[in-house]
């Protein structure tokens, strides 16, 4: 690689809207308590008080689906030995090898490694000429249709549910409730997605590495306690457009792309 295949090229931008499905809970902070409050609450704009959801949150787990699905990950063992897929780890788990941790891939080759980047402080001994960029950036997505949850009449807080969950002691068969608070199925966010593309980055492969990421987030769920049926997610894709740097440069808009979108992401797909 020479110092050429790193120089910015072009960002493209993909925009559109993320529905929920079933209810979805991205967990947020409170600062106060109060008796017979909600045990979890949802992340909340501090300013508006309506939902969002992550850019963080909607990245990680996209890198994380990716990185499963493609066997790309760093998995360092008590031995010192570090791997990056688990079809590797058979050997030195059947030697009596522990596993220590597991992260983000951090191999150059891989494709997750690539679209997401590697942490510089992984990049220590790098030359400068192979330094591995990130190339996306997930925005937080706003909440579209708050008018619509505001004049709910069932919503049991601003714009969201309060579902109650019941543990079951397996001895005592004592119950032990606890309240989750959801954002209701049918809330609508904007998303943007943009691809920062350098050197000899054929943008075609990028787009569809996001394609991927972004049907495998769909086929699982976003946020927590998704095995429960939460954070089923739609997406659909309403423009693509691009901004190369003699654009920047001639301070011209963005160029629209005419781009084959998957099926599964098309604005007019039907829920299945």
């Amino acid at each position: 690689m020479s110092m050429a295949n790193i120089a910015f090229k072009s960002r493209v931008f993909v925009r559109g809207v993320v529905t929920t499905l079933t209810g979805m809970h991205i967990g947020g902070s409170s600062t106060e308590m109060s008796i017979g409050g909600v045990d979890k609450i949802v992340i909340r704009d501090p300013l508006t008080n309506r939902p969002y959801i992550p850019g963080s949150s909607l990245r990680g787990k996209m890198r994380s689906l990716m990185e499963r699905m493609r066997d790309e990950m760093t998995i360092k063992m008590d031995s010192g030995d570090t791997f990056h897929a688990i079809k590797d780890l058979a050997k030195p788990l059947a030697d009596g090898a522990q596993i220590r941790s597991a992260g983000p891939s951090t191999r150059p080759g891989a494709k997750s490694s690539q679209l997401f980047g590697v942490a510089i402080d992984q990049q220590k001994n790098v030359a400068p000429e192979d330094i591995i960029p990130q190339r996306l950036v997930v925005r937080d997505a706003k909440l579209l249709n708050w008018e619509k949850l505001e004049r709910a009449k069932n919503t049991d807080m601003p714009m969201t549910e309060v579902k109650t969950e019941v543990a079951i002691d397996r001895i005592t068969s004592q119950a032990n409730p606890r309240q989750i608070e959801r954002v209701p199925a049918g809330a609508q966010f904007e998303f943007e997605f943009v691809l920062n593309l350098y050197g000899n980055d054929q943008e075609q492969d990028y787009e569809n590495m996001l394609f991927e990421c972004m049907q495998l987030v769909q086929d699982d769920y976003l946020g927590g306690h998704g095995s429960r049926g939460y954070g089923r997610i739609m997406f659909q894709v309403d423009k693509l457009t691009r901004k190369t740097v003699e654009d920047y440069q001639k301070n011209n808009s963005p160029q629209d792309l005419e781009l084959p979108i998957p099926a599964a992401l098309k604005k007019d797909q039907a829920a299945s």
